[in-house]
């Protein structure tokens, strides 16, 4: 059997749901009570957490770091305090339900709010003046540098994570010596924790990280600092001996700056245990770097004698290439000058071509200068500028209305688009037409002076032969109620009707899903919890069948116009029943317990 709910967890949360959001963190303040009671052991604070984690208190405790913390009851001191409570909340919490949820998600996004805190601490902290506000934020920066030791040293695989987040090393980036000292702390928590954490780390935030470290041993001059700069250093090489070469090739004036800098400022043995680790991995490094040279010369010797030898098997073929690339330019020149001969050649030609035309047109002008009168020859010239220009005028004219065709092209097709959309608009406007005929609007006829002195005359007699009652003023009120009431009992009389036709409607629409639960339902032996639910809720079925019809909703509101329009034009823009399938009376509305 299931143990109970812890009454204090219970009622606690019960009292969050029903307040207002700006009473939320204080509320949750009271976990730190709850969680440090010294009657708890081991099994039931572990109890205690999965119940504070199932009715959703810790992930109130990381909404409320996400918001502005300035605008908090409290401020920066109730922040540090959720910080606090929900890395405590989170250790030694083991989630069975949706496991990976909470490692992959809900872990990692608890570790970044909280680096987001520390940095806002951190800024707060460096801009403050007086010096009890710096203590105070001082005190706030620790306990949340705390909070997530705490959290990732219950959860080693969070370290990798820790040092991957940017704001990580935005946080040990910093002048300032207090945060900085709580800074290399957390890192040096972190190594001791995980001491392979640097190499699964990407290759570049390991770089940053040592930069940052060496930065701090070659620009300040401060003990503790340096103290620990120095001891976290031997404690990466001394976890990572892989390490110690990238120390040696990438801070060559390491070992120089640690023995004239920070020999005799009171942590010599951390000191002198990393000089001798350099050192060691120096002499080491030149016996190894001797053989590599070696070896990198008797492999370069023998690649040299490789391509000497390729070169050599390869200069038959290559001086056969070489003379087919020469001829093939030669021949390529040759038939290029050939080619140069022929267009001057056709050039010649086509001139005297020319000359040849204009000579003889000139002599047939003479020629016919002498035949002609000479009282005709002004005539005879005008009419061949006439028809010269015409000729001119003919071909720009033709010339012109080409290119303004080409250009009119495109607009030509869009013109013949539209004629052929509104064609086809018009067709079906035509069909609809056909389908509904409109009555013809037939115009009233006029009544004639004599029709309507008669009618009137009708009237006259008929007030006469039935005149009105007279009826009282007590008549006319009693009359009122009477009909006041009858409207009253007709319209209580409609309600109860259109309430008892919705019940029947509800019924009917239960005992249709009801039916397709049943033919739908699995048999008795393959029959599992979950198909449990769905006869014990009414919300299941319904939210079901109401996602269906959304999601056939939202496919036709996807469809283009054309594949609206159907084969022929559906009436009355009725939604087809294949495509969309609601079948609102198999929905059960009402709902039950």
């Amino acid at each position: 059997p299931m143990a109970a709910t812890d009454p204090q967890v219970l009622a606690l949360a019960a009292q969050i749901t029903e307040s207002r959001e700006q009473d939320i963190p204080l509320l949750l303040l009271k976990l730190k009570g709850i969680l440090s009671s010294p009657s708890l052991g081991c099994e039931d604070s572990n109890k205690l957490k999965q119940d504070i984690y199932d009715y959703g208190l810790t992930q109130y405790c990381l909404l409320v770091l996400k918001r502005d913390h300035s605008q908090l009851h409290g401020a920066w001191a109730t922040a540090a305090q959720l910080a606090e409570i929900l890395s405590h909340c989170c250790v030694g919490l083991e989630v069975k339900e949706d496991p990976e949820e909470f490692y992959k998600q809900f872990l990692p996004s608890a570790i970044d709010s909280l680096l987001v805190l520390g940095k806002r601490l951190q800024a707060r902290f460096i801009r403050a003046i007086k010096g009890k506000e710096k203590q105070d934020f001082l005190h706030w920066f620790q306990i949340v540098t705390d909070a997530i030791c705490w959290l990732f040293g219950g959860h080693i695989q969070l370290a990798a994570c820790v040092l991957q987040n940017e704001r990580f090393l935005q946080l040990l980036i910093t002048d300032d010596v207090e945060t900085a000292i709580i800074m290399m702390s957390m890192l040096h928590n972190i190594l001791r924790i995980n001491s392979s954490v640097l190499l699964q780390v990407e290759e570049e935030t390991l770089h940053s990280v040592l930069d940052e470290l060496v930065y701090k041993l070659s620009s300040t001059t401060n003990p503790a600092v340096g103290s620990a700069a120095t001891k976290l250093l031997l404690l990466v090489a001394k976890f990572c001996k892989q390490l110690v070469q990238l120390f040696t090739a990438r801070y060559k004036g390491l070992k120089g700056l640690l023995s004239k800098q920070w020999t005799g400022k009171g942590f010599d043995r951390e000191v002198n245990q990393l000089l001798d680790l350099l050192y060691l991995e120096q002499s080491s490094g030149k016996g190894e770097m001797q053989k590599q040279h070696q070896a990198a010369c008797i492999i370069q010797a023998a690649w040299r004698g490789f391509q000497t030898r390729k070169r050599l098997k390869k200069l038959p073929q290559a001086v056969i290439t070489l003379q087919r690339s020469f001829r093939a330019k030669r021949e390529q020149e040759l038939q290029h000058l050939t080619k140069q001969k022929e267009d001057e050649a056709l050039k010649l030609q086509m001139q005297l071509q020319r000359q040849r035309a204009m000579r003889l047109f000139h002599e047939r002008q003479l020629a016919l200068l002498e035949v002609v009168h000479p009282t005709q020859v002004n005539k005879y010239m005008q009419e061949m500028e006439e028809k010269s220009a015409l000729t001119i005028q003919r071909f720009w004219r033709g010339y012109r209305a080409r290119r303004i065709f080409h250009q009119q092209k495109q607009s030509l097709k869009e013109y013949k688009a539209a004629v052929i959309i509104q064609r086809a608009a018009c067709k079906f406007l035509e069909k609809r037409r056909r389908r509904r005929p409109l009555s013809p609007w037939k115009e009233p006829k006029g009544m004639t002076d004599e029709q309507r002195l008669a009618l009137q005359q009708k009237v006259d007699d008929y007030i006469k032969l039935h005149p009105a009652s007279q009826m009282s003023e007590e008549m006319s009120k009693e009359l009122h109620m009477q009909a006041q009431t009858k409207l009253a009992q007709f319209l209580l009389r409609s309600r109860l009707d259109q309430r008892a036709v919705q019940r029947r409607e509800a019924l009917l629409a239960q005992v249709n899903t009801d039916v397709e639960l049943l033919m739908n339902a699995p048999g008795l032996a393959e029959t599992t919890e979950k198909d449990l639910g769905a006869f014990m809720s009414r919300s299941i079925p319904v939210a079901t069948k109401a996602r269906q019809t959304h999601n056939a909703m939202l496919k036709y509101t996807r469809w283009p116009w054309w594949k609206k329009l159907g084969d022929e034009f559906m009436e009355d823009d009725v939604i087809p029943d294949s495509g969309i399938n609601t079948e609102l009376e198999t929905l059960f509305i009402g709902g039950r317990k």
